[in-house]
C-alpha cells in the first residue's frame, strides 16, 4: 500500500525515514525527527506504521465498591487573560529607550540593560537594532510586540560590547487589539550613542519610569516624534558623510549579488551562489537550525529549477565547511531529484573550501 501523508515510513534502497509531510508528483517528502525534509520516490517508502495506527495509552479502569463514590480529579482552572487596562490619557504615544547601570557606583565594570518604556494605551510591533561606525549592517538585537503601558527588557550589554555601539535605530507601528483605535504613523529612529557617557556618572540622570538614573532617549513624547525619530527611508537615516563613506566601499568593492536567473551568462562563467545563511536572511531570529537548513535547500532547488533547460550550464553552490550538513543535504538532493547533472568540488582557488560545483546535464 502506498504511504500517504501522516504516515511513519522507512527508505527501502537508503538509510533512513520519518514521517511523510506532503506528496507531489509521486515524491513523498518525509521529515526526520530535526524537521528536514527529504524527498524519496514514493515507491521507495516502505510504511513502517500508519497515521490512524498511533498507540494510545491504556488507562487503568477501576470500579467503585458499593456505597463509594469514584474519585474525581480535580481541574486546574484554565487561565484567564486579563483585558488590558486603559490609561486615561493614554492615546498619545511617549515611547523611550533607557539603559540602566547594574551598579552605579562602579560604572567602569558595571553592566547594562537596555529597556523599551510603552507609556501609552497602544502596542507597538518593533525593532531594536544597533550599529558601529566601522560596520556596513546594522545588528537586530530585538524584535516583537510589547503591550500597553510596560516596561521591556531588551538586551544585556557588557562593558565590552559599548565600543560597536555607535548608533541606535528603533522603528515600530502603533495598534491596538479587538477595539478601533486612532491610527498612528510608523515611526523610524536613528540616534548616535556616545559609549563614553556610559563611564560618567553625571549623564544618568533621573527619570519617572525608574527607580535610579539612566540615559534615557525620547523617541516620541505626546505624539510628538523627537529629534531623530522621522518617516523615512533607510538611505535617509546616514548623515551625508556616511552616505560618501558607503558609496566610496561600494565603488572599492562591489557587493557580491545572488544570480538566481536562467539567463545565459556571458563568457561561459558559473552561476554562483552563496547559501550561508547570513546571505540568504536579513535575520535569522525565531528560526531553528532545522528551519534554516529548509530555506537554503529550498533556494538551491529554485536555483536549479531555473537552470534545468540550459544543458552544460556550471553552477557554484557556496554552502562552508562547517559540519558538512548542508553539503550532505545537496549531495542528497543531487542523488534524488536532479540525478544525471555532474557534480564536483569546485576551485579552492577561486571559491574557498566549502564550494561545491553542478554542472546541468544536456539532457535535463
Amino acid at each position: 500500500m502506498a504511504a500517504k501523508i501522516g504516515d511513519t515510513v522507512r527508505f527501502l534502497n537508503d538509510v533512513g525515514g520519518g514521517v511523510v509531510v506532503r506528496i507531489k508528483d509521486n515524491m513523498a517528502y518525509v521529515a526526520d525527527e530535526d524537521g528536514f525534509e527529504t524527498p524519496m520516490l514514493l515507491r521507495e517508502c516502505v510504511v513502517v506504521a500508519h497515521h490512524s495506527e498511533a498507540v494510545k495509552p491504556v488507562e487503568a479502569v477501576i470500579k467503585p465498591t458499593p456505597k463509594q463514590e469514584t474519585p474525581t480529579k480535580a481541574k486546574d482552572p484554565e487561565p484567564i487573560e486579563e483585558p488590558i487596562e486603559e490609561i486615561e490619557g493614554g492615546d498619545s504615544l511617549n515611547v523611550v529607550v533607557a539603559f540602566e547601570a547594574h551598579d552605579l557606583k562602579r560604572l567602569s565594570n558595571s553592566g547594562f540593560d537596555a529597556y523599551l518604556v510603552n507609556d501609552s494605551n497602544y502596542y507597538l510591533y518593533f525593532t531594536f537594532s544597533t550599529r558601529s561606525d566601522n560596520g556596513e549592517c546594522w545588528t537586530a538585537r530585538y524584535a516583537g510586540v510589547v503591550e500597553p503601558n510596560f516596561q521591556l527588557l531588551l538586551t544585556e550589554l557588557e562593558v565590552s560590547d559599548l565600543p560597536n555601539i555607535d548608533r541606535m535605530a528603533v522603528q515600530f507601528i502603533a495598534f491596538k487589539r479587538d477595539k478601533g483605535f486612532a491610527l498612528k504613523a510608523p515611526v523610524a529612529y536613528e540616534t548616535r550613542i556616545d559609549s563614553t557617557k556610559f563611564a560618567r556618572l553625571h549623564c544618568f540622570h533621573e527619570n519617572i519610569y525608574f527607580e535610579q538614573p539612566v540615559i534615557a532617549y525620547e523617541i516620541v513624547k505626546d505624539d510628538v516624534p523627537q529629534r531623530g525619530a522621522v518617516i523615512l527611508t533607510p538611505t535617509e537615516t546616514e548623515s551625508p558623510e556616511q552616505t560618501r563613506k558607503h558609496n566610496e566601499k561600494a565603488k572599492a568593492k562591489p557587493v557580491k549579488r545572488h544570480v538566481f536567473s536562467a539567463r545565459a551568462q556571458k563568457n561561459n562563467e558559473p552561476v554562483v551562489v552563496d547559501l550561508h545563511a547570513n546571505e540568504l536572511l536579513d535575520t535569522t531570529a525565531g528560526m531553528s537550525n532545522a528551519d534554516i537548513l529548509n530555506y537554503q535547500i529550498d533556494k538551491f532547488r529554485e536555483v536549479m529549477d531555473e537552470n534545468l533547460r540550459y544543458g552544460g550550464r556550471r553552477i557554484i553552490f557556496i554552502h562552508g565547511k562547517g559540519e558538512g550538513i548542508l553539503r550532505q543535504a545537496l549531495l542528497k538532493e543531487l542523488n534524488y531529484r536532479y540525478k544525471g547533472c555532474r557534480v564536483q568540488d569546485a576551485s579552492f582557488r577561486k571559491y574557498g573550501y566549502g564550494a561545491t560545483q553542478v554542472t546541468i546535464s544536456s539532457k535535463s
